[in-house]
């Protein structure tokens, strides 16, 4: 029996490509502190294929290892700290928005 690590429900927006979290309310947000932190297996998977069958909407949805934060779900692992921060190529996306903050 394997031990169950916390989760949140992530992909891709379509058309942007904006990495999005889901939500308790089934909104997509761009803002990791906002999602879903899932600490049942089962619920993760029905999270998942809620996701997942948004086709119209996102692509790629998968569950992020996260954990408990003072502020909401933090990231557990290097690379969904990474996607937490936009693109890395030039100063736009969650980073442009940052600046304005």
């Amino acid at each position: 029996m394997s031990r169950f690590t916390p989760k949140v429900v992530t992909a891709n927006l379509l058309r942007e490509g904006d990495v999005v979290y889901l939500t308790t309310d089934d909104r997509w947000t761009p803002h990791h502190h906002e999602a879903e932190l899932i600490e049942d297996e089962a619920h993760a998977q029905m999270r998942l294929l809620h996701g997942a069958a948004q086709r119209l909407v996102i692509v790629g949805a998968y569950l992020a290892d996260a954990k408990a934060g003072p502020n909401g779900p933090e990231p557990t692992h290097f690379r969904e700290a990474f996607r937490t921060r936009g693109p890395s190529n030039y100063h736009h996306g969650k980073q442009a928005d940052l600046t304005n903050v």
